[in-house]
């Protein structure tokens, strides 16, 4: 009799399983059910093709709708959202354009992904405010860009302070939250000669990783003289029918636009409604198998947890290789091999303008202290290559570790773009993931060649100097 493998949400987590699933098992009946238009696609570059580095909002597929089909034999319906599920039954029930129907299922995977945060701002239904989680959201936005370049020599709006640097200039525009999205399209804005002014309600941008690089990234974008608003709580988008200002608890600044970039939540209304459990991160509780309290139904991409490899403990950390790995391993426990899914160490990278960093594991004495660590950290600065090579630049390295033990807990690095920071991160990686001790790390046999390295490389220099100072 063929097995029938359900997947609600066709995007990372969903296509990863199904493929994984029939690549393992062509036998298995594989239908996955995505309500919009676009599957397998990289929400990632979605900056970069607003910034118009990418042409195409084609580019950002992976694989096609009809691939899917016709080349992996996976049953795939776009335009059909799954409004119901029924585990005494195994069955699901699905909405299109002209009616409902019904799917059985014997293993059923819930990746239904993440919704922006709707924070608690006045004005966020005014034209003229974005949000950026989908492709379509992308393409909004480019749109915009296009109408403002294609405008600008027919009207000519309100120059602000920054537009003095620049022969021309678009804007005033917004961007509420200093995160991941917040600071990438700070560059893809500026990139198209917005005046761009980012409000952020804590003390600092780019929170998850070290202060040392969330200042460097700080004082970049301010050269780059992007307005950064920290401290900032943002109260209103002031306008009629388009928005015309942000209105914080300190000021008025008028914009023509608002990207709104204030996190993601997960999406688990439909699992919750089914009985399936969600952890106390919120999002949807897995063992290391991805499977939910619910038999036969699994869990993974951006609405469900993870498990912290230094922690131990349960995290939410919505990012594209998580949902990537955990679906491809729940592919193949379905197709009959299980196989546990593994945890992660939240690592990250940005590019902001022309600066690159990445971060790995815990950086958060809090947090650290809050899992039996007891945490300090060190910050070095190294050059990038041979100090008689004729290029390059510096890395700054910021390593937490257990200061009992020595065990890396994590580490968080920044660079010239170009200079590595993101490539030497994988080494920390490593090191956070085997739970090894900074001596240990201090040990590793990295690459060297004048073009590419110091003899001793910048993560390894760290090592030595906080190493000594425990």
């Amino acid at each position: 009799m063929v097995s029938t493998f359900v997947i609600v949400g066709g995007d990372a987590a969903g296509m990863s399983a199904a493929s994984k699933a029939k690549r393992d098992n062509s036998e298995l009946d594989v239908v996955v059910f995505e309500k919009g238009e676009w599957v397998s696609y990289g929400a990632c570059g979605l900056p970069y093709y607003i910034k118009g580095e990418i042409q195409s909002l084609e580019d950002l597929v992976s694989v096609t709708p009809e691939e899917f089909c016709q080349e992996r034999d996976i049953d795939l319906r776009t335009g059909h959202e799954v409004i119901d599920i029924d585990p005494d039954q195994n069955v699901v029930t699905v909405r299109n354009d002209t009616t409902d129907v019904t799917q059985a299922y014997d293993s059923l995977l819930v990746a239904t992904g993440s919704e922006a945060v709707t924070p608690p701002i006045e004005g966020l239904g005014r034209t003229g405010v974005y949000t950026l989680g989908s492709m379509s959201d992308g393409k909004d936005l480019r749109e915009y860009v296009g109408r403002a370049r294609s405008d600008r020599n027919l009207q000519q709006p309100d120059r602000g302070p920054a537009c003095q640097f620049l022969e021309t200039c678009n804007g005033p525009v917004g961007i509420v939250g200093g995160g991941y999205i917040g600071v990438e399209m700070a560059e893809a804005l500026a990139a198209n000669d917005f005046e761009v002014h980012l409000f952020q309600r804590g003390d600092r941008i780019l929170k998850q990783f070290s202060a040392a690089t969330s200042e460097a990234v700080l004082e970049h974008l301010q050269a780059q003289q992007v307005a950064v608003y920290l401290d900032t709580e943002v109260q209103e988008l002031d306008g009629g029918e388009m928005v015309k200002a942000v209105v914080t608890d300190a000021d008025r600044v008028p914009v023509e636009m608002v990207l709104v970039g204030t996190g993601v939540r997960p999406r688990t209304d439909l699992a919750v409604s089914a009985g399936i459990e969600r952890g106390e991160t919120g999002a949807i509780a897995t063992n290391e198998y991805r499977e939910t309290n619910l038999p036969n139904v699994y869990a993974a991409g951006d609405c469900a947890e993870a498990t912290h490899v230094v922690t131990g403990e349960a995290v939410y950390v919505p990012l594209a290789l998580t949902a990537n790995r955990h679906g491809r391993t729940i592919g193949q426990t379905v197709a009959g091999r299980r196989t546990e899914a593994g945890g992660v160490a939240g690592t990250a990278a940005v590019k902001a303008f022309e600066v690159e960093a990445a971060r790995t594991g815990i950086l958060d004495h809090d947090i650290a202290r809050d899992a039996g660590f007891d945490p300090m950290t060190e910050t070095i600065e190294a050059k990038s290559r041979a100090g008689y090579y004729p290029e390059g630049g510096t890395v700054r390295v910021t390593l937490t570790i257990d200061r009992p033990s020595g065990q890396v807990l994590g580490g968080s690095l920044i660079s010239e773009y170009g200079e590595g920071a993101v490539h030497r991160s994988h080494a920390l990686v490593g090191a956070v993931t085997e739970g090894i001790s900074v001596s240990e790390l201090s040990n590793y046999d990295l690459a060297y060649a004048p073009p590419f390295n110091t003899t001793w490389d910048p993560v390894l220099t760290a090592a030595k100097v906080i190493d000594g100072q425990r």
